[in-house]
């Protein structure tokens, strides 16, 4: 077993293995066209700019949208990205939202570039920011002897592995409709241990019960800090705590937030003060210079380019009064808050560093990777987990430091030295045929489903391809996996069924499938891969798992949190599409297809072809 200082030292050695990936792969792009990197998922183009403006600190920003589909499973909110232009210097930049067709970007940069309505692209670019705040926050842990005592507990064996206990639940709820296992998980919060998870697996109401425990810190006096590893969970956190908390802030990027919460953003909190009226006349007066500044184009003499740099500084100069203007804003905002929510980079950034709380969440911690947890962990003595740790882990694209373990999340790191688990053991989405298989193989048959959600139908189909001859495919033009043929059993079933393509979604793990996807079926079924759905949920779901070879090889589909996660979004119906005679190389998925038969869900694909 490692000491606390050689497991230290073997997350930063996962760290720089992360970043040195992240590096190489965005130096072969130097060298790549802008059609191959577009092929590869790793560019966008051609970009229309819809709006430009000055937003967040005065950074120069504009909303794009894209008039020819892109393969953009790998551009996510909040992803660092370099907009450029050929022949011109890259520009460093943020997407602050993106929903696959339009997007918001902050550029890093004083202002927009003479090329940017001319046909720009985006291309991803390697997260450096996100790199320093884990190595800081691992240096923090070492040299801080409360910090480095707590990561030994983590990382330390426990005698009481998962004992859930049974907290007193005499409490005046803010909601009385909680089941008996989410009571006991918020009356936890108030003993006295320093460090508890919450085990939420899909559709047990992890958040409705993470919203009583911050309504019954708030109503002691408590200040807490909520954070999620992506900012779409911290979004859906912070809607749920609308008109329940008085005093939130939101931190963090605010281009594509939705209006709800952005009275709950610093700008919203400042939109009528008379600090927000002075930084909106200077934002007036340094738009007066840049236009003038703008008069000179690319080519002009030294007057004119002596001229546009004085007009350019006094831009600088008022951009940095206004960032001084808002920091100051920010931290009275920030100080007066009950509740403040955040991503765990969003609040290293903008939490001061004096600045503690009584109790921090991490929220979705299944996700989050350990380092980028300490970035948070230390702002509060009293420290949550929640999440599900038998779903996706957090995203690496180092393979070395994959083998060595850097996906697996705080919660998972957490999980078997931790004492105090509270297991939310009802699940209210899915029918009771639909939730049977994941209760039984990856929660102990713990995972009950109440009598409303009886089977009241055939809630779960399973349509075999074996001896159909229903191959996978790949070529150059669709790198990965596809299977045209559950394709065309996937349109057959559409209309058999008689689905509500509004109410249905296909997924799958291969991105390669989804693209052939959005190709055939009809545009109102949403097509995703399974990761890209983690957290949703819809009516009626479809899943092609695709692999179908004479080999039995399964690929990635070993992972089987990825078919954990995709079982457990359907409300209503599930359907799964698969060939046995390879999947059933993998004792999983043996286990999988006998479930189906034991339930009369079993099908051969033959019912639909003759």
């Amino acid at each position: 077993m490692k000491s606390t200082n050689e497991y230290i030292d073997h997350l930063i050695s996962c760290i720089h293995l992360e970043e040195k990936a992240q590096k190489e792969q965005f130096d072969a792009l130097g060298s790549t066209s802008l059609k191959e990197l577009r092929h590869a998922g790793l560019a966008l183009h051609p970009l229309r700019i819809k709006r430009r403006s000055y937003g967040f600190a005065d950074y120069p920003e504009f909303n794009f949208f894209l008039p020819f589909p892109n393969d953009s499973s790998n551009f996510r909110d909040g992803a660092q990205i370099e907009v450029f232009f050929p022949g011109e210097e890259s520009i460093k930049a943020i997407l602050l939202g993106f929903d696959g067709r339009s997007g918001d970007v902050r550029l890093l940069t004083n202002d927009f570039p003479d090329w940017i309505d001319d046909g720009a692209a985006l291309r991803l670019a390697p997260d450096a920011h996100t790199t320093e705040v884990m190595l800081r926050a691992m240096e923090k842990v070492r040299q801080t002897p409360t910090l480095n005592a707590i990561f030994t507990s983590i990382h330390s064996p426990s005698s009481e592995k998962n004992s859930q206990k049974s907290g007193s639940t005499d409490f005046s709820w803010f909601n009385s409709r909680l089941n008996k296992s989410q009571q006991e998980a918020v009356s936890s919060v108030f003993d006295d241990t320093g460090l508890l998870i919450v085990h939420g697996p899909p559709g047990t109401g992890k958040t409705t019960t993470l919203v009583e425990v911050v309504q019954q810190l708030v109503a002691e006096g408590k200040r807490v800090l909520v954070c999620a590893p992506g900012n779409a969970a911290v979004d859906h956190f912070a809607k749920n705590l609308l008109g329940k908390v008085k005093r939130m802030v939101r931190i963090g990027n605010n281009a594509r937030i939705d209006e709800s919460l952005f009275p709950y953003t610093i700008e919203g909190i400042l939109k009528d003060s008379n600090e927000a009226k002075e930084i909106k006349k200077m934002k007036i007066r340094a738009e007066e210079l840049r236009k003038m500044a703008h008069q000179y184009k690319r080519h002009f003499g030294k007057d004119e380019r002596d001229q546009r740099k004085l007009l350019m500084n006094a831009v600088r100069e008022i951009r940095a009064y206004i960032r001084k203007s808002r920091d100051h804003e920010e931290r009275k905002a920030i100080e007066n808050a009950q509740v403040i929510l955040g991503t765990p980079v969003g609040i290293w950034d903008a939490l001061v560093p004096d600045l503690s709380m009584d109790v921090v969440i991490i929220d979705e911690a299944g996700q989050c990777l350990e380092p980028l947890a300490w970035a948070v962990l230390p702002k509060a003595e009293k420290r949550i987990l929640a999440g599900d740790h038998l779903q996706l882990p957090p995203t690496v694209l180092s393979q070395e430091a994959q083998k060595k373990g850097f996906n697996r999340s705080i919660l998972e790191a957490a999980f078997s030295s931790v004492p105090s688990v509270f297991l939310l053991d009802t699940q209210y989405r899915m029918r009771k045929s639909i939730a049977g298989f994941s209760s039984k193989h990856f929660y102990e048959n713990k995972l009950v489903t109440p009598n409303s959600l009886d089977n009241i139908g055939d809630h779960f189909l399973f349509y075999d391809t074996a001896g159909a001859g229903l191959t996978e495919e790949t070529s150059e033009e669709r790198p990965g996996y596809a299977n045209s043929g559950e394709m065309n059993l996937v349109l057959q079933l559409i209309e058999k069924l008689e689905l509500d393509k509004s109410q249905t979604a296909f997924i799958s793990p291969y991105s390669s499938q989804i693209a052939l996807a959005k190709e055939t079926l009809p545009s109102e079924i949403r097509c995703s891969t399974i990761d890209s759905f983690q957290g949703q949920e819809m009516h009626t779901i479809i899943i092609s798992l695709v692999r179908s070879n004479e080999k039995g090889q399964v690929g990635f589909l070993s992972d089987h949190r990825r078919i954990n996660v995709a079982m457990t979004r359907a409300k209503e119906r599930l359907i799964m599409i698969g060939d046995s005679s390879t999947l059933c190389s993998d004792s999983f998925f043996s286990s999988l297809i006998e479930y189906s038969e034991s339930i009369e869900a079993y099908h051969s694909c033959f019912e639909l072809m003759y």
